[in-house]
């Protein structure tokens, strides 16, 4: 049998198997043909995929292990067997990115010199170091703790933890998530970038810091202790300089928009960095603070205003360790549909999801190291192929060219999506919307649909509609504090001014007692997320994966179908970058 007859086979084998399916009763804009296409999405198009990508035989998909490579080679050879175009910039099916591993060896005992004398914190229990910059060595000596608050600076909402303060040489101690006491500063409960833990390293090499160190807690962060334990220890990596140096390429950094509406982002170069970065657990930090003569609860309930100041903690800290430094590639996987109409064609959806995870992890002698991510996100990259899949069953293709990239080192800061977004296969202004999968329902139908960004872009009517024909509700973000939005790959791209839809699974399980879809969200948080236990199992109900899959694809064929392209909302954070993305494209002959 010819290889190249393989996706009109598999496609008439599709719409065969479609027609055998009773109607849903729905009335579709695209006709029968869409419909069979939606029917198609079963879980045998998506378990398969994600029982490869998660198993043993992947190591956990690390960045630039040999994991990633074979999780490379799958998508592309699924990409091309469904009958995708190549579609990385070069022609090819991969977009290669240089990154650079650090491993650090921090001391097992981190000693803090104190008021009341010395203090020894435990690596991994108390506090997590690591190198802030890709060199063979970090070295902090005598370097005092300095307290900065959130550590923000947002002329928008007139705040500035820094007030001037030389911070040149410091360890600057700051505390997670922004300020949430007051719905007019920082959006309330919402968490904005200012929130996150790259911001703050950020912000800190800015002003000359030699190191940071986050506090932690479970509310400011959405995650416990052991997620620090295993997310920010072993290799990490930031992206290559285009000069061929160590060091990360290029970030947004945020800024006052034109309009002084809120923060916009533009790209600046990367600081040289910080000689050490880390977290404190809670209660580590409660005694950092005590031994420097201080309480933790004041300095935090000072933060929470305008009028807060540094505050010098009197604690130095002298620490050195060695680094593991190595220049590495990895790949985001690219395939395309090219659209049908010849104008539109020019134009694209971009479907992504990310194919890495946490990899081989050190633990103890007996445990299970290998971090499989079966749910973050071989389950994603399991409905993108999906989705992909079942393209061949429309009469005619989407007007809007499809892209679909599955993108690298995520779990590292959204590098993948972050270097796509820097060098796109097409100019940013001619990208409809991005539709990112990162998760999945997997606990089965659920009556609501949570759509994170809910109230941002023009995208919210057309999935609220496409959801109502489909007996769902669509909610804004149940955990606004938590700052999904941020979290993943969508985030690169709206920085560049693209729309974007990105789910959270619903919380109201069909059939079941209410609350139950929380109780077991947060059960797999608390117990699974970015630990070697998230691994695909028979529990999981693959009926919420496939009604999502089904209500992405329909949104996808939308915007590729529409006349005009979404919008961001009148002021929002990312509107400036679209208007300037719009006016940087070129005409088209």
């Amino acid at each position: 049998m010819r290889f190249r007859a393989l996706p009109l086979l598999f496609a008439a084998s599709l719409s065969a198997t479609a027609q055998t399916q009773p109607p849903t009763g729905h009335t579709h804009a695209h006709g029968d043909a869409s419909a069979q296409a939606e029917l198609a999405l079963r879980p045998g198009l998506m378990k398969g995929h994600v029982r490869f990508l998660a198993s043993d035989l992947l190591e956990g998909r690390g960045p630039a292990t040999r994991g990633d490579a074979l999780a490379r080679e799958y998508v592309a050879a699924q990409m091309e067997r469904i009958g995708l175009e190549p579609g990385a910039p070069d022609g090819s099916w991969f977009q290669f990115l240089d990154v650079v591993g650090v491993k650090s060896a921090p001391p097992a005992q981190v000693p803090f010199a104190t008021p009341r004398g010395p203090l020894a914190m435990a690596s991994g229990q108390d506090v997590v170091l690591s190198a802030g910059r890709p060199r063979p060595r970090s070295e902090l000596k005598d370097a005092e703790l300095v307290f900065v608050g959130y550590g923000i600076v947002a002329p928008e909402h007139q705040w500035d933890d820094y007030k001037g303060m030389d911070l040149a040489g410091k360890v600057l101690v700051m505390l997670n998530n922004d300020p949430e006491h007051d719905p007019a500063l920082f959006a309330g409960k919402t968490r904005l970038w200012y929130g996150r833990w790259d911001y703050k390293y950020e912000i800190a090499a800015r002003r000359g810091a030699a190191g940071a160190l986050i506090v932690h807690t479970t509310p400011s962060a959405g995650y416990g202790w052991q997620v620090i334990q295993t997310s920010f220890t072993g290799e990490e990596f930031s992206l290559a300089r285009r000069d061929g140096g160590l060091g990360a390429e290029e970030v947004g950094v945020v800024r006052r928009s034109p309009q002084g509406t809120g923060a916009g982002f533009t790209p600046a170069s990367e600081p040289d960095g910080l000689e050490v970065k880390g977290w404190l657990a809670e209660a580590a930090a409660q005694k950092l603070a005590q031994a420097g003569g201080h309480d933790l609860a004041a300095l935090v309930a000072a933060a929470q205003k305008r009028d807060f100041k540094p505050v010098p903690l009197g604690v130095r800290l002298s620490v050195g360790f060695d680094n593991a430094v190595a220049a590495k590639r990895t790949a985001n996987v690219i395939g395309k549909l090219a659209g049908s109409d010849p104008k539109l064609s020019a134009e694209a959806v971009v479907f992504t999801a990310h194919h890495d995870h946490l990899g081989v992890r050190e633990g103890a002698a007996g445990e299970d190291h290998i971090h499989n991510g079966a749910l973050d996100n071989a389950a994603g990259v399991a409905t993108m192929l999906a989705i992909a899949e079942v393209h061949p069953l429309l009469r005619e293709r989407p007007r809007r060219s499809v892209y679909f990239a599955a993108v690298a080192a995520e779990e590292q800061g959204l590098l993948g999506s972050k270097y796509l977004a820097a060098h796109l296969p097409l100019p940013a202004g001619r990208i409809a919307a991005n539709v990112n999968i990162d998760g999945a329902s997997i606990w089965g139908k659920t009556k609501d649909l949570i759509l994170i960004g809910k109230g941002k872009s023009s995208l919210d009517p057309l999935v609220e509609k496409l959801a109502a024909e489909r007996g769902r509700t669509v909610l804004a973000d149940q955990a606004p504090d938590k700052g999904f939005f941020y979290r993943s790959d969508q985030f690169a791209f709206a920085k560049i001014g693209v729309p974007a839809v990105y789910f959270d699974a619903g919380l109201e399980l069909l059939g079941q007692p209410a609350g139950e879809g929380r109780k077991r969200q947060d059960a797999f948080e608390a117990k699974h997320y970015h630990q070697p236990s998230d691994e695909l199992t028979e529990a999981w109900d693959w009926s919420g994966v496939v009604e999502d899959a089904r209500l992405l694809l329909r949104i996808g064929l939308a915007v590729a179908n529409a006349d005009a392209m979404p919008t961001w909302n009148p002021g929002d954070e990312f509107e400036a970058a679209r208007k300037k993305a719009l006016a940087e494209v070129p005409a088209q002959p």
